[in-house]
């Protein structure tokens, strides 16, 4: 690979709005979005995204202001996102499978302006969830229903749009100039070990170049149909999904909730020719007896994630999904969401058993504690260095200390090996954090949880291997001095305050939490209890 490799994103375009208005010129009457009944050409989306703009501007949205998304996987989640970043605002997204205070927590510590979200996706109703939830936003001015009955207090899409109507064109296109490659983009939540979600800054250039390392990697091309299963809210389903797809000429195919049969329908009926996802994804279709009476020939491209995932599952996916790249990789949100990516021409037990080598621009070391280098196929804390490592956490500097080092290395808490060729194995982790269906779940937000239930008096949380998911969660419990534990109360009591996939899978009473000399929990002992 050249050394120019992967920069296609930050030199030619720079920004978003440049990067859109280029796409529009190229790809012009190309379909960029498919959703049911609802398709645009590349210029059609362009002017969709003009008019959001124009509505963002007659609310006095300013270069800098936050607005959040918390919509599924719908076409009008990525009109609003990207008429947000046209006018430089910073785009907040949002977890569909938050609860309330959840949802709550993010709007107040971005202080998130404008919040765009839907009523009545799989029954639940978002706007409700904020309200029960008590918790007051004084930085919240507004909210935009996307799709569903607008409820008092909040506008209805269309109305929104049409508050745009008095905003010049020529006002819309200018503020798109005025973003900076180096202004902020987005902030994506993530939880630490403390359980605390911090917020991390990314810039238009990063992600930019980085999705174009991902597009020189992959093979993504123009004309490609892009069946984008990973939710928007994700790094990848937004920065590898959405955004990529934008800057390449391919067509967005939104699914809102994953399904093997659906899936199996719309890959001949869309003529699907890329579809990344977790190992679950091609293992929930491969599982069906009925997959083979499905046409899958439209099929070339498959991306997926960092888990150590069966050889066989890799030949699987080429020989009976019909496949012809199967890529992994390895990234985090504070990495822009990528970090390594295996190739095309590799092996399958190279694709299934590591994460790839760094892409073009990135450097990845493994680190003892002191901070020094280790040598090939020696276990160590995984760090990276380059143009994908955030700016920070959003207004945490003692946090972003912590993660970044003085000399620039992103240190991710995983523990994993470098061969001689430079491929990563990603062995364990520092952190306690488990990987739930390609969703991070962090044990320390759910024992906070768990411990606000009146029977537990102490909780621990680890995650343990499941077929369909890679891991789930499985909570330890102490119950309180004369209480009862009843496992059906206590899944419905964190059903009610966290995202499912937070939500353990098995419970477990116990007298006491194993200790260590300093009375840390050794959550060792209770992996090897399972």
């Amino acid at each position: 690979m050249s050394k120019e490799e992967g920069k296609r994103g930050d030199l030619e375009f720079g920004t978003v709005p440049r990067m859109l208005a280029r796409s529009a010129e190229r790809f012009g009457e190309r379909s960029a979005i498919e959703d049911g009944a609802t398709r645009f050409t590349y210029r059609e989306l362009r002017e969709r995204v003009l008019e959001v703009g124009a509505s963002l501007l007659a609310r006095g949205i300013q270069r800098g202001d936050r607005v959040a998304v918390w919509a599924p996987n719908v076409w009008e989640w990525a009109v609003a996102a990207l008429g947000a970043l046209h006018v430089g605002a910073v785009l907040v997204p949002m977890n569909t499978r938050y609860r309330g205070h959840e949802a709550a927590f993010i709007l107040g510590k971005s202080r998130a302006r404008l919040l765009f979200t839907v009523t009545g996706f799989l029954g639940t109703d978002y706007v409700s969830l904020l309200r029960e939830s008590g918790e007051a936003l004084p930085s919240l001015e507004g909210i935009v229903i996307l799709r569903g009955e607008a409820p008092e207090g909040t506008v209805a899409f269309d109305a929104f749009l049409a508050e745009g109507k008095a905003v010049s064109r020529e006002a819309v296109e200018a503020r798109g100039l005025e973003v900076q490659p180096d202004d902020p983009v987005d902030i994506l939540f993530t939880s630490g070990t403390t359980g605390q979600p911090k917020g991390v800054v990314c810039t238009h250039a990063q992600n930019l170049r980085a999705v174009g390392a991902w597009a020189e990697v992959t093979g993504l091309r123009e004309g490609d149909r892009y069946l984008v299963v990973l939710p928007f809210f994700h790094s990848f389903g937004y920065k590898c999904g959405l955004i990529v797809c934008l800057m390449m000429g391919a067509t967005i195919l939104p699914e809102a909730v994953f399904d093997a049969g659906v899936v199996l329908e719309r890959i001949p009926r869309d003529r699907i020719t890329v579809m990344p996802g977790p190992p679950a994804l091609y293992q929930s279709i491969l599982l069906r007896p009925d997959y083979e009476d499905y046409d899958l020939s439209t099929l070339r491209l498959a991306v997926t994630g960092a888990a150590s995932i069966p050889v066989q599952l890799v030949v699987d996916m080429r020989e009976k999904l019909g496949f012809e790249t199967v890529i992994t990789g390895y990234g985090l949100t504070e990495s822009t969401g990528v970090v390594t990516m295996c190739r095309y021409d590799d092996d399958p037990e190279t694709i299934a058993q590591t994460s790839g080598r760094a892409i073009p621009g990135v450097e990845v070391e493994i680190h003892d504690p002191e901070g020094n280098a280790l040598p090939p196929n020696t276990p160590g804390e995984i760090v990276v260095r380059g143009f994908n490592v955030m700016k920070g956490y959003f207004e945490a500097p003692e946090a972003t200390a912590e993660a970044i080092d003085a000399e620039g290395w992103l240190h991710t808490g995983d523990v994993g090996t470098l061969d001689e060729r430079g491929y990563i194995r990603i062995t364990d982790r520092i952190k306690d954090m488990f990987i739930v269906g390609g969703f991070n779940a962090y044990p320390a937000e759910i024992e906070n949880t768990l411990l606000l239930h009146p029977q537990v008096a102490e909780a621990a949380v680890i995650g343990i291997p499941d077929e369909r998911l890679g891991e789930v969660g499985m909570a330890f419990l102490v119950p309180r001095a004369g209480e009862t534990i009843d496992e059906a109360s206590i899944l419905e009591f964190c059903k009610a305050r966290l995202a499912n996939y937070k939500v353990p899978r098995r419970v477990k009473v116990v007298d006491a939490l194993p200790r260590n000399a300093t009375g840390k929990v050794t959550k060792f002992v209770l992996r090897e209890m399972v």
